[in-house]
């Protein structure tokens, strides 16, 4: 019996092709799709659970209050690391020292590579419970050590064993690798780390991370503490002890109120980010949308499903009559339709998983991930056999119940009717699709907007052909001049010069500073950037009073030029109202000598900080480099290499362009609106199968009258615009129903962004007219088709 019942399904599949086709494969769609968004849930939720420890690993991090605005940050003092671990022995387990990760050179014999790696503190090892390939986690107690990951061992020494080998970092420190751990995954917070120096080596050979230490400098904020608390403590209880730490040993920052308290490792991925309110503003909420996305992308294709399945199931009421007039129980016939909707579902399913393989490649690279088919996860299989199990007998449900209640005598007599109200849930359904539909389109575009808005803006500065260079090395410290001399000579290069930060990031913020005027009770936070004589030309300031600085002004050794946002903050009204004005800094006074445009170096999202520049040729972190316009860029790139070889022959030239620097202040945004618009555009796809489905089915119904119509002297405009309006009409209230559902989410969404554009009116219009547009035509082929049919055909009977 249960294989006539497969074998009746199949011919029916057979039988209706068309409808099969559609049903089968928007159902697929739809399964692969939230299959996708699963596996990308999964991959945010188990970031960092690669480490052993991973539920009882945290940062340190501070709280505060400045200019009405509460923050957090990560940044810590250098003492903090020993006074955690010498006076509160009981609740951590290991207190690790961190620098931030950033690139160096690495190097064996004439092997160099940029790599980027970290100073921790020896204990780190353990605390990450690193997979050791060889030697041990106990490798980063020798000061000259270095533990490498798997891939930069392999680079460096091939299939040599790399144990007690000795390579350099960054042309100066000789260290001894002591062991080689297995690559971090890339869901983890430190998959960029491919080495680890000790944090001891780190103190020894940076000066001013040794005088911060040696003076307990607790109002230098320059490096990061990770902890792992003992098994018997618990978060909350520690933060309570160390919350006033901070305050405790640099009294003079009361003002900020600042609390210090642990940032637990599992908050870390998804619950970093905080407003100036302090409300919690993170990734989290994206693991909900996408989570609803994919949802409504399966409802939509579970709806179409359902929507044809009841649909086809009326044409199937005399082949019901006969069955029960021949002795099919009432049992049986259910069985009969709850087997071919779970055999459509399942064929589904194997599509699905087809189309998953093939679109997870593309997928990957979209979304940033390097994600996998959990082949062998009990519960990918069971969430696929039970969706399976369900949408089959959901959707199987009404034809299997319904259409068994048939009384045969009437079917087969054809005085059987349908009813009038038989197509409700259909509508219902279709404006259900339509509405999720239009609603994704119209929050793609605010998303679009948004990243268009923030690109627009007036950064302050001319970024193009304007390249930056780390300066890792001692060579690049003490030959600045003869260095920018030579590269002017090349005729690639237009202006060169050094500063303390690149211009797409502020690395640096200090307070302290007075001036004439100034309120005794005004805190301030500037941006401090210091620079060389030539880098406003190499940037492109734009001035809005006074100059640049200059050779020909001795006294410029103590000049600022500071930007439009700086001298509002300071109290001033007009740019010209500060030049000549001094300003206290360090026990220094400063002239100011100019006013520029703001600069955006921060996020593009965000109001600039108010921001100093100051001449400071020691305090030199990044080379600047604009190059010559009218030469090719690879060219040009080509003559700096061989001048930067000639200074710093034992390193690889290793530069960044700030157009790709500035552009990957949007990645985030970006990645979010590409998913968000290919999966608004498979709803869409979705939806339009199931109403190209329904119109069909639609225009088959009503075969019989539109040939009566033509006879009567119809045309076929009349019937197109007869067959077409019912399904206009829907996606009219889908349309109305959309507007302000994602209205209310879109303008929450902006509201995180102080620099944002605003929700314009033609946004509804155009969505709810671009889902009219498609419907029409998605419609419109099956309406002309009936419409064009000979009305002799039609009106035959049988």
């Amino acid at each position: 019996m249960i294989r006539n019942y497969f074998k009746i399904a199949f011919r029916n599949l057979l039988k209706n092709k068309g409808y099969s086709a559609i049903n089968i494969g928007g159902l697929a769609v739809g399964m692969a799709v939230t299959m996708l968004i699963g596996l990308w849930i999964y991959d945010e939720l188990s970031f960092n659970k690669y480490f052993g420890n991973y539920d009882r690993i945290g940062k340190i991090m501070e709280s505060g209050t400045f200019g009405g605005n509460i923050f957090h940050q990560e940044h810590m003092p250098a003492p903090m690391g020993d006074e955690l671990r010498n006076n509160f022995p009981d609740d951590f387990k290991y207190v690790v020292n961190s620098s931030w990760t950033e690139e160096h050179i690495v190097a064996y014999g004439d092997k160099k590579f940029t790599k980027t790696g970290n100073y921790l503190s020896e204990q780190a090892p353990d605390m990450f419970s690193l997979k050791m390939l060889r030697g041990t986690r106990s490798g980063l107690k020798d000061q000259s050590s270095v533990m490498l990951s798997q891939s930069v061992a392999n680079a460096l020494f091939g299939n040599e064993n790399p144990l007690d080998k000795i390579i350099k970092i960054d042309n100066r420190l000789n260290v001894k690798v002591t062991g080689v751990y297995e690559d971090l995954p890339y869901n983890s917070e430190f998959n960029e780390i491919t080495f680890i120096a000790p944090w001891n080596l780190y103190v020894a050979t940076q000066d001013w991370v040794k005088r911060a230490l040696d003076n307990k400098e607790w109002d230098n904020n320059s490096w990061q503490v990770l902890v792992q608390i003992n098994p018997h403590s618990d978060y909350e209880a520690v933060s309570r002890k160390i919350a006033d730490l901070k305050l405790k040993h640099a009294p003079h920052t009361a003002f900020l109120k600042p609390r210090l308290y642990i940032h637990p490792m599992a908050r870390w991925h998804l619950y970093t980010g905080w407003d100036k309110k302090g409300k919690l503003d993170s990734r989290i909420q994206y693991i909900w949308l996408f989570g609803i996305i994919g949802l409504f992308v399966l409802l939509l294709a579970s709806i179409n499903f359902m929507n044809l399945s009841t649909a086809r199931s009326e044409k199937r009421a005399k082949e019901v009559g006969i069955r029960k007039a021949i002795g099919s129980k009432r049992g049986q016939l259910i069985y009969q339709f709850l087997s071919e909707s779970l055999m459509i579902v399942s064929l589904a399913f194997v599509i699905s998983i087809i189309l998953l393989v093939a679109a997870l490649p593309f997928f990957n690279e979209v979304a940033d991930k390097k994600m996998h088919v959990l082949w062998t996860s009990p519960v990918f299989w069971l969430l696929g056999i039970g969706f399976c199990l369900i949408t089959g007998i959901v959707s199987g449900s009404y034809p299997a119940l319904y259409l068994s209640s048939f009384q045969p005598i009437k079917v087969l007599k054809g005085t059987f009717n349908i009813g009038r109200f038989a197509a409700i849930p259909r509508k219902v359904l279709v404006v259900l699709q339509f509405t999720v539909s239009v609603t994704l389109i119209i929050g793609t575009v605010i998303v679009f907007r948004q990243i268009q808005y923030a690109k627009n803006r007036p950064i302050g500065y001319d970024r193009s052909g304007l390249i930056t260079i780390d300066m890792n090395t001692p060579e690049l410290y003490s030959h600045y001049n003869t260095l920018r001399n030579n590269l002017l000579e090349t005729g690639a290069v237009v202006e060169m010069s050094t500063s303390s930060s690149r211009v797409t990031k502020l690395s640096s913020n200090n307070g302290g500073f007075n001036w004439e005027g100034k309120d005794p009770n005004f805190k301030e936070n500037f941006g401090t950037v210091a620079v060389t004589h030539d880098f406003g030309k190499t940037v492109g300031w734009q001035f809005k009073s006074g100059r640049d600085f200059s050779r020909q002004f001795a006294t410029d050794s103590s000049g600022m030029i500071m930007t439009e946002t700086t001298v509002k903050y300071m109290g001033f009204k007009k740019p010209e109202d500060v030049i000549g004005k001094q300003v206290r800094w360090n026990e220094k006074a400063f002239t100011v000598v100019g006013v520029i445009s703001d600069m955006v170096m921060d996020s593009p999202f965000e109001p600039v900080r108010p921001t100093v520049f100051m001449l400071n040729y020691g305090w030199a972190n990044v080379i600047n480099i604009k190059l010559n316009p009218q030469l090719p860029a690879a060219n040009s790139l080509a003559k700096v290499e061989d001048v930067f070889r000639k200074f710093n022959p034992g390193s690889p030239f290793d530069y960044k362009f700030t157009d790709d620097q500035y552009a990957a202040k949007f990645s985030a945004e970006e990645r979010i609106a590409k998913l968000a618009s290919a999966f608004a555009g498979l709803a869409i796809l979705i939806s339009c199968l199931g109403l190209f489905a329904l119109a069909s089915f639609t225009a088959e119904q009503r075969t019989k009258e539109i040939g009566i119509r033509k006879v009567l002297g119809a045309s076929v405009a009349n019937l197109w615009a007869l067959l077409s309006t019912d399904f206009v009409v829907l996606v009219i209230i889908s349309c109305v129903v959309s507007v302000p559902i994602a209205y209310y989410f879109l303008n929450g969404w902006l509201q995180k962004y102080e620099y944002r554009t605003e929700i314009s009116w033609w946004v509804f219009a155009a969505s709810g007219l671009g889902a009219m547009l498609i419907t029409l035509l998605t419609v419109s082929y099956q309406a002309i088709r009936a419409a064009l049919l000979d009305p002799v055909k039609s009106l035959k009977n049988e």
